[in-house]
């Protein structure tokens, strides 16, 4: 995989070292202004100086992006980590709970007490399951997000992600918009919400399917809802959310179709593997 951080740090060294060199030959050109100068020279300079100092900018601001992705990463990551130790010390709380109750006979007691440790258990191996630690961190913290609106969260992964080209952060940015906007759709619903996420691959693609039993998306929003600022919510803040993921996907050659019905409405996403 490309390091972006060291191609970014490689151009504004670059884009540096042009402004300096645009300086050095403005300031020749200034002490030999009253000899023989060619007005190209100053033509040069000034363009090489203005060239480099709004690549620096334009760098700079991309290079403070992928800090703000990171750190985001990190953040999910840390939170992931706590809950996981969290997690191990509960367990062994439980494990003597279940102990006790097996050993008093209390069988039927130690299912019902079982039956929630065991949900838990599984909803966290589950989100696990990819080689890319943003992403389980991300899939963790939605299902939490999801299990508090009172929504059915089914992921089912199969695929590790191992090979995929995209950057963690960029490919959570996705996730993150697909899953936010279902479980805000899901809300309108009054009971039996469910929120699906499914991950695998084939030979030549990764797919991402997020799919959830909301109200249907209206035919005439159809072609409008990738449009940066389009929003159906009378709130502040919407609609640049399926406008970063279009711009997204379209960096890293990839695609994403949008399916509604009054039963189901599917986001499903396509990215290329890496070639060799």
């Amino acid at each position: 995989m490309i390091n972006n951080k060291k191609i970014i740090r490689a151009l504004l060294i670059i884009s540096g070292m042009q402004f300096f060199i645009g300086i050095f030959v403005l300031v020749i050109a200034v002490i030999r202004l009253f000899g023989e100068v060619n007005n190209l020279i100053f033509i040069t300079a000034g363009t090489m100086i203005c060239s480099s100092v709004f690549s620096i900018f334009v760098l700079y601001a991309f290079y403070q992006n992928q800090n703000n992705n990171l750190e985001e990463s990190m953040k999910n990551l840390e939170e992931l980590n706590t809950k996981l130790r969290a997690q191990r010390h509960d367990y062994l709380n439980h494990i003597q709970v279940i102990y006790g109750l097996l050993e008093l006979e209390e069988y039927e007691e130690a299912q019902k007490y079982m039956a929630p440790v065991f949900k838990d258990i599984m909803k966290l191996s589950k989100a696990l399951k990819t080689k890319q630690p943003a992403v389980n961190a991300l899939l963790q913290a939605k299902m939490e997000s999801a299990e508090k609106e009172e929504i059915d969260f089914y992921l089912e992964i199969r695929s590790d992600l191992k090979s995929i080209s995209m950057e963690p952060w960029d490919l959570c940015k996705i996730l993150a918009n697909l899953i936010d906007n279902a479980i805000t759709a899901l809300s309108e619903k009054e009971s039996e919400r469910q929120l699906h996420v499914e991950i695998w691959e084939d030979k030549e693609k990764y797919y991402f399917s997020i799919y959830n039993n909301g109200p249907a998306i209206p035919k005439e929003n159809m072609d409008h809802i990738f449009k940066q600022g389009f929003t159906t919510k009378k709130e502040e803040g919407h609609g640049m959310g399926l406008a970063i993921i279009s711009r997204i996907l379209k960096e890293n050659n990839g695609s994403i179709t949008v399916f509604s019905t009054e039963e189901k409405t599917s986001f499903q996403v396509e990215i290329p593997k890496m070639t060799f």
